[in-house]
């Protein structure tokens, strides 16, 4: 298959996404990676020079190749599944995962870089080339470059079978998310589910050319269950449904169980951990982060179970009481929670969430986010058409500098829909990459699962929705933004994973500050902006149930550092056990014995969150420290939405990618170390 018939193969600014099919996978990854070994045997030749453009350059020039066909492969992975193309990617995924690998341990290639550190010019080298150099080192070490026979090969062959579980492991849980649904035709069954919630149920039927109602796993219809559903057998069997996703319980036990894939997951981690020499493999992880030691983690998390569970088990005992007095609910159930929470909520606060989705239809609160976007950095996003997507209604971004310069671009993908993978996530669809004379622009890709418009009205979000459309678009700008020309250390690339969340966290607080959200939250029919006795009991509602928030993040973040620092291979992964251990340490609502939680966390068995999930809180500290600066200059007479700080942000933070540490990073922006207070401030939860 040539160039010219193979869209992968193009060298195209954008991918032709109207044009891929599966059959072009195989031919295009094979003919990439052909070239990519025949380019690396030539720099890695005797007779080769040994200057920055040889070894790295080159390194980039070939990855980028390789990126430019694969990004786009993946994304439709993700986006638009289908069974041709699941059974084209797997193995391609598979060759790419060996050749990563292959490449890592590469001791003639390992040896060039080396030899490019020793020289003696090295230190002369601009800082972001050294930074490049250092992170390349590093990662041969952690891709067991030192290993010997068998212990290199068997390397090798672990990082096949973890890409292939992983791929598989995310595989079970979309599948199992879409194989449960509930028909319903009475619509008394829905009592108490706002007609927008039931709006998107009557969609999802007309979806399957059914009349009435279609109850799915999908999120906005999970959600509205949950949450508004006076039904409580209703509620009780979405919980079921979803809560036991891909595992041996629920009404499909066994049928997509990730429960064998998880023990297989976990000893192939730590075997790969105690081969590179490490303890196990949560000590590896942090061989890329900020924190320095597993019992840094440990104490980070605890410290902060420590403030919070008091407060979240005051939280529940008044949930409690409340259901029992008006919800007439002796027994408080996790189907419950959701629903008894949210009418205490609407009751001390007298805030409706579908009240305030009125102030929030989608197109607004795209354009508020380009307005704060373009007050604090000075940029314009300006949809272009005519550009080849996946979907119709996906939208594509030029991104324009202050002197009206495209310099990057993003696609924006934001409905539920079937195929699709669950969640919110930016991905990177080109890096920035400036090689000679040629310059390759940066692209994001920005996908959410929002509930769809309806017939005679838009999209409108909660206030949760727009918190998440506005951390990806964080993200979104982290890699747009940067001024680092070598992909590997450009952007989020090879940012200190505990340090990644940083500017998409800071991003949600303006969606709590009011100068921003005057710029969008405005009434989908009146075109009245929000108004301030609703933001005010919006703001009082900020911290409600704070305390039980955090503590099941804390659960999260320890179930998930636990598995893999105490991983013992004559016990097994012990998942379930570690689990009630943690709970049994900080949460404070225990889930019936039959939930499976684990079974469906991509986040640590098939994203890049293993031994790292506390990031979200790690990462949290340093937005909340972050954003502190902005207040300042409020307080100062300044907008909260300052230029000036929002030009500091962005040349500190956000352009600098991984040209130096994260850390440093910060504190250039801020004038000191982070202050652990700022996320117990965040939170409500410092008095």
């Amino acid at each position: 298959m040539s160039h010219d018939t193979n869209p992968l193969l193009a060298d195209d600014a954008l991918p032709a996404f109207s044009r891929i099919r599966p059959e072009h996978v195989a031919p295009a990854i094979d003919a990439i990676l052909d070239d990519y070994r025949a380019g690396i045997d030539a720099l890695t030749a005797p007779d080769a020079p040994r200057d920055f453009a040889t070894v790295m350059l080159t390194q980039e020039r070939l990855e980028q190749r390789l990126a430019r066909a694969w990004a786009p492969v993946g994304h439709l992975h993700a986006v638009a599944d289908s069974e041709a193309l699941r059974a084209v990617y797997g193995p391609a995924e598979e060759k790419l995962t060996e050749h990563a690998i292959e490449l890592g341990q590469n001791r003639d290639l390992y040896a060039a870089v080396q030899a490019l550190a020793d020289a003696p010019g090295f230190a002369a080298l601009p800082r972001p080339e050294r930074a490049l150099v250092g992170h390349a080192l590093r990662d041969f070490r952690l891709s067991g470059v030192a290993l010997e026979e068998p212990a290199r090969s068997r390397f090798r062959e672990i990082g096949v079978a973890l890409s292939k579980l992983s791929t598989e492991f995310s595989n079970a849980v979309l599948d199992a998310s879409e194989a449960w649904h509930e028909h319903v035709t009475d619509e008394r069954d829905l009592a108490g589910i706002p007609e927008s919630g039931r709006a998107v149920l009557r969609q999802y039927a007309e979806d399957q050319e059914l009349d009435g109602f279609l109850v799915t796993l999908k999120q906005p219809s999970v959600q509205a269950v949950l949450t508004y559903a006076g039904n409580r057998g209703l509620r009780e069997r979405v919980y079921w449904a979803y809560q036991t996703r891909a595992s041996d319980q629920g009404p499909d036990a066994g049928k997509y169980d990730n429960g064998a894939r998880i023990e297989q997951i976990m000893a192939l981690r730590h075997e790969a951990a105690r081969l590179l020499g490490f303890a196990n493999a949560a000590e590896e992880s942090l061989a890329t982060k900020m924190a320095v030691s597993p019992t840094e983690v440990m104490e980070f998390l605890h410290d902060l179970a420590k403030r919070a569970r008091p407060v979240a088990q005051r939280e529940l005992a008044e949930l409690r009481a409340f259901a029992q007095q008006e919800l007439k609910l002796d027994n408080l159930e996790p189907w419950d929670v959701g629903y008894a929470a949210e009418k205490l909520r609407q009751q001390r606060y007298a805030l409706d969430e579908e009240q305030l989705k009125s102030y929030f239809p989608l197109p607004a609160v795209i354009d508020g986010l380009f307005a704060i976007t373009s007050r604090l950095y000075g940029i314009t996003l300006a949809a272009r058409d005519g550009v080849d997507v996946w979907h119709p209604d996906v939208r594509y971004y030029d991104v324009r500098d202050a002197d009206g310069r495209v310099f990057a671009g993003a696609y924006v993908d934001l409905y539920a829909r079937n195929g699709k993978r669950g969640g919110a996530w930016m991905d990177v669809c080109r890096a920035r990459f400036d090689d000679g004379g040629q310059r390759q622009l940066p692209v994001a890709f920005l996908t959410c699962n929002f509930a769809p418009p309806t017939a005679g009205k838009p999209a409108l979000l909660t206030h949760d929705d727009v918190l998440t459309l506005f951390h990806e678009f964080g993200h979104g700008l982290h890699h747009l933004l940067t001024e680092i020309a070598l992909p590997s250390i450009g952007g989020i690339e090879g940012v200190e994973w505990d340090a990644v969340e940083l500017p998409s966290q800071f991003m949600e607080n303006f969606g709590w500050n009011r100068q921003a959200l005057d710029l969008f939250a405005r009434h989908w029919q009146t075109d009245e902006k929000l108004p301030d006795e609703l933001f005010e009991r919006m703001l009082a509602a900020r911290h409600f149930h704070a305390g039980l928030f955090l503590v099941r993040q804390l659960e999260f973040a320890l179930f998930d550092f636990t598995l893999h620092l105490d991983y013992d291979p004559a016990e097994g992964a012990r998942t379930l056990a570690v689990l009630e251990n943690v709970r049994r340490q900080v949460a404070v609502l225990h889930p019936p014995a039959w939930q499976r939680f684990p079974h469906a966390f991509s986040h640590i068995f098939a994203g890049g969150y293993a031994a790292g999930y506390y990031s979200y809180l790690w990462a949290e500290l340093l937005s909340a420290d972050a954003f502190g600066a902005f207040e300042d200059a409020a307080a100062n007479g300044a907008s909260v939405i300052d230029r000036a700080t929002g030009e500091r942000f962005r040349r500190e933070v956000l352009s600098v990618g991984a040209s130096r540490p994260a850390l440093e990073s910060f504190v250039a922006f801020r004038g000191r170390r982070p202050e652990p207070d700022a996320l117990l401030r965040s939170y409500g939860l410092d008095a």
